[in-house]
């Protein structure tokens, strides 16, 4: 089992699938009336020619170039096939980013965790339409991987591909360089303890005498000195019981004395930041087209929903006993500190709501998408429900960062946080495809080893998945004031 098993498995559906989303939806459909045309005419060779109303920048249909190329065909089918490679493709990148991250994984476990994660119903979904979000995942995941193997230079290429399908990605670059620097430092400064410790085990052996009952003494000595040393050298790096600010403070400190390997190692992503941000200037907007409709806002509780969306595609891990009562142990640790952190968090969070809750005209007018009923039937139901809804986004922000420092450092867990804000705050317009980059790094990163679990996991996707697909081919209805049928789509 392995890289070819998850291939085989999610090609298995992949394929069928595509066959039959062709054959009931064969003409474009939502997003797909601009991106089809647009892919259109690449195909043909017109590469100035552009739609205001696209948002995003063209990296999507330079993909498309080679299958259409190839086959000779640049109909739905084929550009939508371009997602259906990209998800094989994106389910392998999980599988090898699992292994690294958990080395003492056996290859069944890997295997059956990545085609869990294929399933996920937001990347799933749109696997068989012409929208950006998988490829935008799957050059993420490629990027990331590079950077666990060290690889910077590719790494900063593959993110340069990445922004050019979607402009957002920018911020997962810089989050993926954050992660880079992390492990770069933290290897370093292990080396140098490690070269410390072999010196002064050298010094003591070889300032003894050469007598050789002595000598197996002082070799003894010699090496529970080396372990302890090295053990109080490694105490010295920051590590996850360490208090966040003095793993900030240790790291600055590392990487001030690593400047220059680190400016030669990670210049690659600073010249894209910088390219990046002269695109913006010109652009007058990071958006491409319909630049109205998609102005920046202060949307806080766009981070509310995401914590609670995740949390429930995640209900068996986050919706437990087990989890509730390790929230209250760390709880129950320093209580009158944790108490006055949540009593001000939850006012926080309450302000938050009521200030910066945005209903976007797009939401409001379109009942074809799944967040239209959830705002009207829970979010907006009635003047209070957003807010007795707060309790719940804090417990789901307090789970998933509880759960994350288990395994991962403190400053890690700042960085994961200040990106996912920082993608979804802008954002107006509440579109759970968005939430789907965080989420895979969120559950890739939480070591959820319990078989069960993933089980559970896995029957929730697939029921959500075929509820979803049903409604979309086989549900269809139409609009009093607009010609044409009409589907359910996320």
């Amino acid at each position: 089992m392995g890289r070819l098993t998850v291939a085989l498995i999610v090609s298995s559906w992949a394929v069928p699938m595509s066959i039959l989303v062709n054959h009931i939806v064969p003409e474009p459909y939502m997003d797909e009336i601009f991106h089809v045309p647009q892919a259109q005419q690449y195909c043909l060779g017109n590469f100035k020619t552009w739609d205001p109303m696209i948002t995003t920048p063209p990296g999507l249909y330079f993909l498309s170039l080679p299958a259409t190329y190839f086959i000779k065909a640049c109909s739905i089918a084929v550009l939508r096939s371009t997602n259906g490679f990209l998800a094989v493709i994106c389910s392998v990148l999980v599988h090898d980013i699992i292994k690294l991250l958990k080395p003492s994984l056996d290859d069944r476990k890997a295997t059956f965790y990545s085609v869990i994660l294929a399933l996920y119903p937001l990347h799933w979904f749109f696997t068989f339409l012409y929208y950006t979000d998988v490829a935008s995942l799957t050059l993420v995941l490629a990027m990331y991987l590079m950077c666990l193997k060290k690889n910077y230079i590719c790494t900063a290429l593959l993110g340069a591909v990445a922004v050019v399908v979607r402009q957002t990605n920018i911020i997962w670059v810089l989050f993926v360089a954050c992660t880079g620097v992390l492990d770069y430092v933290q290897v370093k400064q292990k080396h140098k303890d490690n070269m410390l410790s072999e010196r002064k085990n050298n010094q003591f052996v070889s300032s003894k005498g050469v007598n050789s009952s002595s000598n197996l003494k002082k070799r003894r000595s010699g090496n529970a000195i080396h372990t302890a040393s090295h053990e109080t050298s490694l105490a010295s790096l920051p590590d996850r019981s360490s208090g966040l600010f003095s793993e900030i403070q240790s790291i600055i400190l590392v990487s001030w004395h690593l400047k220059w390997e680190l400016l030669v190692s990670f210049g690659p992503f600073l010249a894209l930041l910088l390219a990046f941000a002269a695109f913006v200037v010109w652009n007058g907007s990071i958006v491409l087209g319909a630049k109205e409709a998609h102005t920046v806002s202060p949307h806080f509780a766009q981070l509310f929903y995401y914590s609670l969306v995740s949390c429930c595609f995640m209900a068996p891990v986050h919706f437990s006993k087990s989890q509730a009562a390790s929230l209250t142990r760390s709880f129950l640790k320093n209580r009158p500190l944790n108490l006055l952190l949540w009593l001000l968090v939850t006012v926080v969070s309450f302000y938050l709501v009521h200030n910066f809750s945005i209903a976007h005209p797009y939401l409001l007018a379109d009942n074809r998408h799944y967040p239209f009923y959830l705002w009207r039937k829970i979010i907006n139901a009635h003047w209070s429900t957003r807010y007795l809804l707060v309790p719940l986004y804090v417990y789901s922000w307090a789970s998933i960062l509880n759960i994350l420092a288990k395994v991962q450092k403190k400053v890690w867990v700042l960085a994961y946080f200040l990106a996912s804000a920082a993608v979804l705050i802008p954002t107006p317009l509440i579109e759970f495809r968005y939430y789907t980059i965080p989420f895979f790094f969120l559950i890739i990163h939480c070591h959820i080893t319990n078989d069960r679990v993933w089980f559970l996991m896995g029957f929730l996707y697939t029921s959500i998945n075929i509820f979803t697909m049903v409604m979309f081919l086989f549900r269809p209805f139409h609009w009093n004031h607009e010609p044409g049928i009409q589907r359910f789509i996320w």
